[in-house]
């Protein structure tokens, strides 16, 4: 007998007021189980919500710009399943990352770049002052609230700009793609300005019809790059970044691996140079604890964590997703191996949840199985650190009054230089790199 369920947001993370982006179905549609019903959007990533049930969508609740949380109530649905909702730990009813959304419209010009501004960090006010536009992009408003349509709204989450800030020109008070550049402009303006003539002035990037050069193509970042991207432009240019790199002998570790992968092959569990990376940073990470840490808001307090989450940065189709492993200090290399390999098949099949990508107290990139001899990645914020893998080869080196081949791993250190000073960034990966060498310090 049909009966009227409610479908609610499910477990998000740590997210909350989180904006619809998208509405998949309508009143009166008949959906499956597992069918997609809104597209959330973070800082992080986009995730499509699925229906646990099958039935007839009675009603909806939400709409494109709306705000929601974990257990706010999407719609109501006509549904005969016998409380066949999707179990809690299913993966499949978790939100997954959305794939690559159409571009954003041809004509983001120089206005578009010069809006990812640094992120200052001040409050916001409710007009623009000469805090600067950051503060702009912390405010908690509802876009729903002002007059755009959808395509000018994503045009403005793009540019990281709430739309209830801006003033429309249109008809009945709309707002424009003219307004929301001009209001861009003026923001920018008004941060320059502040600084009494002395703030960083960046020239805008110059226009140019690459068509008169020869023949071109114009293809969309995926949503991913989109959404990382900024995140990246905003910790390069606030994070004061110095980067120490290092070579770390693992001859014996690299040994000792395949005999691993030898003994584990029966069980399809591989073991990987970047699981035994992960478990040493975390043996640094409890030697040195101020690289554990992440500044409060304020930027006056250090968070030291008793915790050891390590991010991992895979390479997917769609761009880089950084992926969280969990109190790597209680687990061994094997199953360090067997998690990364699962959370790495995940994260290219787009179904990494937002809460797997949350927590992360130090990141690795890792381009050992690519090539290039160093690197300076980028710290993930609020973290502190982050370590840069590049691919390993045999050097000649001194022992012993003569030269002996070893396999030598190139290690790249960026870190956030309010917190660590150079003399501590070289202990840290010195230490590191002693570990890397002698696994059986591990065991430590």
């Amino acid at each position: 007998m049909a009966e009227i369920k409610q479908v609610i947001v499910p477990d998000i993370g740590d997210y909350k007021d989180v904006s619809i982006i998208d509405v998949m179905v309508k009143a009166g549609d008949k959906i499956n189980a597992e069918d997609n019903l809104i597209t959330l959007e973070t800082d992080k990533a986009a995730m499509d919500v699925p229906s646990p049930y099958t039935g007839v969508v009675k009603e909806l609740k939400v709409k494109v710009g709306d705000k929601v949380s974990q257990g706010s109530v999407i719609l109501m649905l006509e549904s005969s399943d016998s409380g066949g909702v999707l179990q809690k730990n299913d993966q499949s009813s978790q939100p997954t990352p959305n794939k690559a959304t159409a571009p954003a419209a041809k004509e983001v010009s120089e206005k578009a770049v010069e809006a990812k501004v640094p992120s200052q960090v001040a409050r916001a006010d409710a007009q623009p002052s000469t805090q600067g536009m950051a503060q702009l992009l912390n405010r908690d408003t509802s876009s729903a609230k002002a007059h755009a349509s959808p395509a000018i709204r994503r045009f403005a989450r793009e540019l990281g700009v709430d739309i209830v800030l801006v003033k429309g020109s249109g008809e009945k008070g709309r707002v424009t793609k003219d307004d929301v550049q001009n209001f861009v402009k003026s923001a920018l303006g008004q941060t320059r300005g502040a600084a009494g003539g002395n703030g960083l002035q960046v020239l805008a990037m110059p226009v140019v019809d690459f068509a008169k050069f020869g023949a071109i193509e114009s293809k969309p970042l995926s949503r991913i790059k989109k959404l990382s991207g900024a995140n990246l432009h905003r910790n390069w240019v606030t994070i004061p970044h110095i980067t120490q790199f290092d070579e770390a002998d693992i001859t014996e570790m690299e040994a000792f691996r395949k005999e691993l992968n030898a003994e584990y092959a029966k069980q399809n569990i591989k073991i990987t140079p970047l699981a035994f990376m992960i478990k040493a940073v975390v043996v640094a990470l409890q030697k040195y604890p101020e690289f554990n840490a992440s500044l409060d808001a304020s930027g006056e307090n250090l968070i030291l964590k008793q915790y050891f989450h390590i991010g991992v940065a895979v390479d997917t189709p769609e761009g880089l997703v950084v992926p969280v492993l969990r109190d790597v200090d209680k687990k061994g290399i094997v199953q360090l191996a067997k998690e990364l390999g699962e959370i790495s098949t995940r994260a290219r099949e787009k179904k990494i949840t937002a809460a797997e990508m949350q927590g992360g107290c130090f990141s690795i990139s890792s381009l050992g199985g690519i090539g290039g001899t160093a690197f300076t990645p980028i710290i993930n914020a609020p973290e502190l650190a982050i370590l840069g893998v590049s691919k390993a080869i045999i050097k000649p080196m001194h022992q012993d009054d003569t030269f002996v081949a070893r396999l030598m791993l190139p290690l790249s250190m960026s870190y956030d230089h309010r917190v660590i000073d150079g003399a501590a960034a070289a202990r840290f990966i010195v230490f590191l790199s002693q570990v890397l060498s002698d696994t059986r310090r591990l065991a430590l």
